[in-house]
């Protein structure tokens, strides 16, 4: 019986059906499909994804991981998505069902969810490049000229139309999406080598001594893990790759080096020429996959002018939306009065005599009286005792801080009761609470 996913090797396609036209056309986005990497146990984030994947963890008040992803996504015409799920799913599932079941099926519109179904082998996904394979066949279904590539755990805004036109006017197989980092931070990614056309000539995935750019000593050249394929290219790569033994299956380590070692056409996209209202002409992308990165990348947001703009009407962010009534601010009397500044609170939140500077509350947050909250990040249904004080720390939901609590005020204390990373900033989740309930700490 013939492997439905095997096809035969394909000329590099000139796509000249799809009608290119300038970025903001939108034929190239009809004839793509977008494919969203969610699968990651995000260990790194320490308990926070003890019981969500990371793609799912909130951010920025309202918003989870992948609605970034998704909505640069829809904002730039692409409107058909899968998203690949592995390790503590539920969380997400249930977020993307709620959030993302606007697109109309009826135009071939959709965000459908796929899990590890052991449809190809009885592997769960192996790695990056896997995760596609054990979908190929819904790809197929669908048939789209292009297949768009994305992690799930990033946060940024980009027109991915620029980055299609860009691989069709130059008759790319693949095209990576890159961006320049401090020499000092690349060995946490794919460091890439261009030529003058900005074809990719070498590639090495997280290298321990990443080679500088030309020119510049202190910087490199690295993808961001943002990947277009012609289609049928990638189906025969896959086909491969997952034959292969000797293969990890991910795309960085074991697809990339392959292609470009066998000639083919592999191109560089710059992520600043697709950035969508850049602040002062910076580029906004950030990698929070650590407890300090996660509380530095929300802190920014209580700046009067923050690098990722939230608030902009022509390239929202979209997110389930809960149904709750308007923050509330009570009591007004000296030494207590319920007040938050440069801070970012949502509905359902009740500041009761309380005070609360350079922090984000998410959805009903309850600060009681003469508590004080300085440079926190306070995730969904916290309650916040009389007298707490909490500074530089991050709280995960469903949290009940009693009483009189002290938290990132003794840094040895802290480490004995909570999580403390390296910079200093404290995690408080449920099950440290009622640990120290019982130990009566």
């Amino acid at each position: 019986m013939t492997n439905p996913l095997t096809i035969e090797r394909q000329a590099p396609a000139p796509l000249s059906g799809l009608g290119v036209e300038p970025p903001t056309g939108i034929r190239l986005a009809r004839s793509t499909m977008a494919i969203i990497l969610a699968g990651g146990r995000g260990t790194r984030l320490g308990r926070l994804t003890d019981w969500r994947a990371k793609p799912a963890v909130p951010f920025g008040g309202k918003f989870r991981f992948i609605d970034f992803p998704l909505s640069n996504c829809v904002n730039s015409g692409i409107r058909r998505i899968g998203v690949c799920t592995q390790y503590k799913a539920q969380s997400l599932i249930r977020h993307v069902q709620h959030g993302w079941s606007f697109l109309d099926g009826r135009f071939q519109e959709f965000v459908e969810l796929l899990p590890a179904q052991q449809n190809v082998s009885a592997d769960w996904y192996r790695g990056t490049a896997d995760a596609i394979y054990q979908n190929t066949y819904l790809l197929r279904k669908h048939s789209p000229d292009l297949v768009l590539v994305l992690a799930g755990d990033h946060i940024y805004k980009m027109d991915y139309n620029r980055m299609l036109y860009d691989h069709v006017t130059k008759s790319a197989d693949m095209t990576i999406a890159c961006m320049e980092v401090p020499l000092s931070e690349a060995r946490g990614f794919g460091v890439m080598a261009v030529d003058d056309s900005w074809r990719v000539a070498a590639f090495q995935e997280k290298p321990e001594n990443p080679a500088p750019m030309p020119g510049r000593a202190d910087t490199a050249l690295v993808s961001m893990g943002i990947y277009v394929f012609n289609a049928a290219f990638l189906y025969e790569q896959l086909e491969r790759d997952s034959g292969d033994p000797t293969s990890s299956h991910d795309f960085g380590k074991d697809i990339i080096p392959h292609i470009l070692q066998r000639g083919y056409r592999v191109v560089a996209h710059r992520f600043s020429d697709s950035c969508v209202n850049m602040t002062e002409g910076r580029p906004y992308w950030r990698d929070v996959g650590t407890l300090d990165a996660y509380w530095e990348a929300n802190m920014e947001l209580t700046k009067v002018v923050p690098d990722l703009n939230m608030y902009d009407k022509k390239w929202p962010i979209w997110t389930y939306q809960e149904q709750l009534p308007p923050a509330k601010f009570v009591f007004d009397d000296d030494g207590r009065r319920g007040m938050a500044v440069d801070s970012l609170v949502s509905g359902g939140c009740v500041i009761s005599g309380a005070t609360v500077r350079r922090s984000l509350l998410f959805s009903s947050v309850h600060v009681h009286s003469y508590a004080q909250v300085e440079d926190a990040v306070v995730l969904p249904n916290v309650d916040i005792g009389r007298n707490v004080v909490l500074k530089r720390a991050v709280v995960e939901k469903n949290c009940r801080l009693p009483a009189g609590l002290q938290v990132g005020v003794n840094p040895d204390l802290d480490r004995k009761r909570f999580d403390v990373s390296s910079k200093g900033i404290t995690l408080v989740v449920p099950e440290m609470l009622a640990d120290l309930k019982e130990s009566g700490a």
